[in-house]
């Protein structure tokens, strides 16, 4: 899972929904936007057998990232989180790493050329990564989006997004996949998105989790976050 971007209501539908899990792989942005950061710290960090990246905002609440490198919206959501954040909250994202080996698996929040800050949005992004590692998969979050990219012969190519959710896809050696965001989805469907992954057999079910917007949006406002980041959950862009 990544992008949780201090959405807890939607983390725990998403925990739920997974069910019980030999491993939990976090790629980063666990603050930001939302109003539950402390809250979506502390459920992750109680996670068993868990791996977690930074993201760029997990970067920038300890002050590894200059806040002129966010918009406005961003920015404010930062200040806020910096201002909330529990010490042993903000210490446990200062002590997270930007990229992870993993076996067969890079894992990543950006991209494995730029670990923290680079989309790869599109298979021209993507085909320049798979230049960046050499394990069969490369996991990667940041961009909100349910992506896949396969690279066969020199050519990447987008695989479509699923036509039916929950149901395992095969998986071929050099992939870049993205589960998508749990916390701000942007890809027009507001439900939280994951991934399930399944290691021996080699498969990748992606995933979609409703839940109670309203009442993240509630929370949002009360907290005096920007009223955008509010109204952009119901439709998710």
């Amino acid at each position: 899972m990544s992008d949780i971007h201090a959405n807890a209501t939607a983390l725990t539908r998403v925990l739920e929904d997974a069910g019980q899990a030999d491993a939990v792989w976090c790629l980063g942005d666990l603050v930001g936007y939302g109003p539950d950061p402390n809250e979506c710290v502390e459920i992750v960090r109680a996670l068993p057998n868990l791996l977690c990246l930074s993201g760029n905002h997990d970067h920038a609440v300890p002050g590894k990232i200059p806040l002129t490198r966010f918009n406005h919206d961003a920015r404010m959501a930062i200040r806020w989180t910096q201002a909330v954040l529990t010490q042993e909250n903000a210490a446990f994202l200062d002590s997270l790493q930007s990229k992870i080996i993993l076996g067969e698996f890079t894992l990543t929040h950006g991209s494995p050329r730029q670990p923290v800050w680079e989309y790869i949005l599109d298979s021209h992004s993507a085909d320049q990564s798979f230049e960046s590692f050499e394990t069969d998969y490369c996991l990667v979050g940041h961009s909100h989006l349910p992506l896949i990219f396969h690279r066969l012969n020199h050519d990447t190519y987008a695989l479509p997004k699923p036509i039916q959710w929950r149901t395992p896809m095969a998986m071929m050696p050099r992939m870049i996949l993205n589960p998508g965001s749990v916390g701000q989805p942007r890809d027009m469907d507001p439900r939280a998105s994951f991934a399930i992954l399944d290691t021996e057999v080699q498969t990748w079910e992606a995933r979609r989790a409703e839940y109670d917007i309203f009442d993240v949006q509630r929370r949002i406002l009360e907290a005096g976050l920007p009223e955008r980041q509010a109204v952009r959950l119901m439709s998710g862009w």
